[in-house]
């Protein structure tokens, strides 16, 4: 068939375009005859406007009030008939064009012509009957124009309601085609389809459709039967393949089981003989093994020390504690970092007796490495003789990478944490150095003088190192108590604030000089480590205060925004501070004070500064690097220095720091 050629688009258009190249013409003519109906009614609305401006020119006559309008009168009659005669681009008015109405308007334009030359010039005319009379006539030829615009508009009303008729009666024909015509083409092959999915889905699998044209129905159908074919010739052996499936997916499940098991131990482990012994009894799990050795390559030495074993026997777990490289299966050195596969009855009988006595058929060796330096070497031993295939020794390499990672990582944390002793035994040592130690070098100068003063028998001067020797004492004593106080302080991850004001009511306690804390902003958290940097600086700073100001109040202000600054004030004597970059004066601790304040600034990348003068107090201020030591940077790692060149410090004061 004809029809069978031709798309189902092309169908479909084909039906509906006659119907909507109809509906647009109608709908087009009942726009037309709308637009003639509104400019119809709109002068018809002019024209009685024009009949009550005949009858308001007609009073002007009479009124006299009324008659100096009336020249104005005059014009917007004048008007009125020029809107009729050409129309308004506005909106839509104007006169039909229909014969009788166009011969009507003449008259009543005529009738106003004579009216208008009664009225000219203006006040000067014969008598009112004769003005009446024309103003009778032009009402009158105005009348008959509103009755013949009238019936023209009627004539166009019925010519739209016979356009609306046709409208509804062509949406109607319209509708009931696209009917039949999507039931044919459309609702019947879905309906076929529907049936044959239904069938299929029960299990008859010999369901075919027919098609019955060649539009995108057709092909549809043409392509469910080759579907159906399909899953016909497939069903036979979906069984098998469902199960090979199935079991590959577990493999890959177990796999994926195994490298996760794996990531834990690793990130769970705290030492390597933990880590070890953990690895090597999951690896032997994961590969089916009978026994499974882990050992550490000693590269200098050219030995392998086993680490871990799981199901070796005791005996060969004790001689094989340590081997010499390559002078066994296990255990190379220059060997390729590829997985390899050892049959015990392809070697040398020298070779093998450990592994012949304990009734190994085979061995895998794993090599284990981070980038190009050889760590260890994992060794899986199997009565039976295997093979690897590509899946398993990628399981097994990636394991290994793994478990190199984990030793590694277990090495460099040991390197930090023994960085971190050695870096902080280096400040206790410096702390101790700056404070005690320069306080006994003190007492031994005032010792010796005092055994000068007892051989002279000079007991004023005895008196007077005894005295500096108790204040020595004295201030020794305090030293060691501020430095049991230091160490002990603790932070909070969540907010510094608390430390603060244990730090403050400690120097309150200690000197009896009142503080006063104050926190502007919120913030991000400081890290732990930069938190403790921050308070021994403030500590030193107060300890300062309480050494040399003679302050009766002490001011902490913390601002978190837009960066993290610690100002320390006093109103203490203050002392002479150049600010110019010049030298420092060494001056005892003071000098020391601000050489620690240093160190832990320049640790922080932080800006410390310094403000005095002689009977106006002190102020320190410490300002940390924006985004630095947050603690939601923190797991970033210590910082290691300035981000943007090194802190600024000042020159050390003179009296304190």
């Amino acid at each position: 068939m004809v029809a069978e050629r031709w798309t189902l688009g092309a169908k479909l258009a084909l039906t509906s375009v006659p119907f909507i190249l109809a509906g647009l013409l109608m709908t087009g003519l009942t726009l037309w005859v709308s637009w003639q109906l509104d400019g119809g009614a709109a002068a018809v609305n002019e024209a009685g406007r024009l009949r009550m401006q005949a009858y308001r020119l007609a009073w002007s006559t009479v009124d006299v009030a009324a008659a100096p309008r009336r020249i104005e009168l005059l014009k917007e009659v004048e008007r009125s008939f020029v809107l009729l005669e050409h129309g308004d681009v506005d909106r839509p008015l104007f006169v039909p064009k229909g014969p009788d109405v166009q011969d009507r308007f003449l008259l009543a334009k005529a009738a106003w012509q004579d009216l208008r030359a009664l009225h000219e010039p203006a006040g000067l005319y014969t008598s009112h009957a004769r003005l009446d009379q024309a103003t009778a006539e032009l009402v009158l030829r105005i009348d008959r124009l509103v009755s013949a615009i009238e019936k023209h508009l009627a004539r166009y009303t019925a010519i739209m309601h016979l356009l609306q008729i046709g409208l509804l009666m062509l949406g109607v024909i319209a509708a009931l085609v696209l009917m039949m015509v999507g039931y044919r083409f459309v609702l019947e092959p879905v309906a076929d389809l529907k049936h044959a999915v239904a069938a299929l889905r029960g299990g008859d699998l010999t369901t075919r459709v027919q098609p019955t044209t060649s539009d995108e129905l057709g092909a549809l159908a043409v392509g469910f039967n080759e579907m159906a074919e399909r899953l016909q010739a497939s069903y036979a052996d979906l069984e098998e393949r469902v199960r090979r499936k199935t079991a590959e997916l577990e493999d890959q499940r177990a796999r994926l089981q195994a490298l996760y098991d794996v990531s834990v131990l690793v990130a769970r482990a705290g030492n390597l003989t933990e880590l070890a012994a953990g690895f090597s009894r999951r690896v032997r799990e994961v590969a089916h093994a009978d026994a499974s050795a882990l050992r550490w390559a000693d590269v200098g030495k050219a030995q392998f020390v086993m680490l871990a074993g799981d199901g070796l026997p005791t005996s060969m777990a004790e001689e094989e504690h340590c081997i010499r490289a390559d002078e066994c299966f296990c255990g190379h050195l220059t060997s390729a970092p590829d997985t390899r596969t050892i049959p015990i009855r392809g070697v040398p009988s020298e070779r093998r007796s450990h592994c012949e006595r304990a009734g190994w058929a085979s061995i895998v060796a794993v090599p284990i490495r981070v980038q190009e330096r050889l760590l260890g070497e994992l060794n899986l031993f199997f009565h039976a003789e295997v093979s690897l295939s590509d899946a398993d020794r990628a399981m097994l390499e990636t394991i290994c990478t793994h478990l190199a990672s984990g030793m590694e990582n277990l090495r460099l944390r040991a390197l930090e944490r023994e960085a971190a002793v050695a870096e902080e035994r280096g400040f206790l040592a410096r702390e101790l150095h700056d404070s005690i130690a320069q306080s006994l070098a003190f007492l031994n100068i005032q010792a010796q003088l005092m055994r000068k003063a007892m051989a002279r028998h000079d007991l004023p001067r005895i008196s007077e190192v005894l005295a500096e020797i108790e204040l020595g004492l004295h201030e020794s004593h305090g030293d060691v108590r501020e430095l049991l106080v230091h160490f002990r302080t603790r932070t909070n991850t969540e907010d510094i604030e608390p430390a603060l004001q244990a730090t403050l009511s400690k120097f309150e306690h200690q000197s009896g000089v009142p503080a006063t804390l104050t926190v502007h902003g919120h913030g991000l958290p400081l890290a732990s480590d930069v938190q403790v940097q921050a308070l021994h600086i403030v500590q030193e700073a107060l300890s300062n205060v309480r050494k040399h100001a003679a302050a009766s109040h002490v001011w902490l202000d913390v601002w978190k925004q837009p960066q993290w600054r610690f100002e320390v004030r006093d109103d203490g004597v203050g002392f002479v501070y150049p600010g110019d970059g010049s030298p420092e004066p060494v001056d005892g601790d003071t000098h020391v004070g601000l050489h620690i304040m240093r160190e832990r600034a320049e640790r922080l990348c932080a800006a410390l500064t310094l403000d005095s003068q002689p009977g106006r107090g002190t102020r320190l201020v410490l300002t940390l690097p924006p985004g630095q030591g947050s603690a939601a940077a923190s797991s970033q790692g210590p910082t290691k220095g300035p981000a943007k060149g090194p802190p600024r410090v000042p020159p050390a004061p003179t009296q304190q720091a």
